[in-house]
């Protein structure tokens, strides 16, 4: 069944009212995608399937802070990425090199040589195998480019880093992946 904008407002606003039956609903409607997107950061099925709960417990305590000015489940999955996020990174610290010591600050050249990706000659399958075997940063930020959809801002401030270090670490993943594409050929 498909649901309306009004439909799901009227859920939230039952919600806010503390309604479980509504809650439940909310919750039957998103948990699919959430967990999947979930799932593609912490990469355990377990482990995103508690993320995502708490995700959506966090999201039912916080809905006073959702005002309606970009959809409930743009709202919801920013939660769930931010909380796979954190959790990731507290669980694997020794995985992951902070962000800022992986990168040196380039010069910007307007040039637009920038590595090319066909990604419709390409296996889906095997455009996320090579992702998934990336250094966790390059893994993060191009699920969240091109799994998650969020843009070169959006991918800074949930990165916590700033939009010049999030271009530079988009362009070398990029390449990364390339390379990676490019011997399994």
């Amino acid at each position: 069944m498909e649901r309306t904008t009004s439909d799901i407002n009227h859920l939230i606003t039952l919600c806010r009212a503390g309604n479980r039956n509504a809650q439940f609903e909310v919750y039957n409607m998103y948990y699919r995608a959430m967990y999947n997107t979930a799932l593609r950061i912490v990469k355990d099925e377990h482990w995103a399937e508690d993320v995502m709960q708490e995700s959506f417990l966090k999201a039912f305590t916080k809905l006073d802070s959702f005002k309606g000015e970009v959809a409930f489940g743009a709202w919801l999955k920013k939660i769930v990425v931010n909380h796979s996020l954190d959790n990731y990174k507290k669980l694997n610290r020794d995985a992951m090199d902070p962000i800022d010591n992986v990168l040196y600050k380039l010069e910007d050249n307007d040039d637009g040589e920038e590595a090319k990706l066909d990604f419709q000659q390409l296996q889906l399958q095997q455009v996320m195998g090579a992702i998934q075997s990336l250094n966790e940063n390059y893994r993060l930020v191009l699920t969240l480019l091109f799994i998650e959809g969020y843009d070169n801002e959006e991918i800074s401030e949930i990165m916590q880093i700033t939009p010049g270090n999030c271009r530079t670490t988009i362009s070398r993943a990029k390449e990364s992946l390339l390379k990676k594409l490019q011997h399994h050929e």
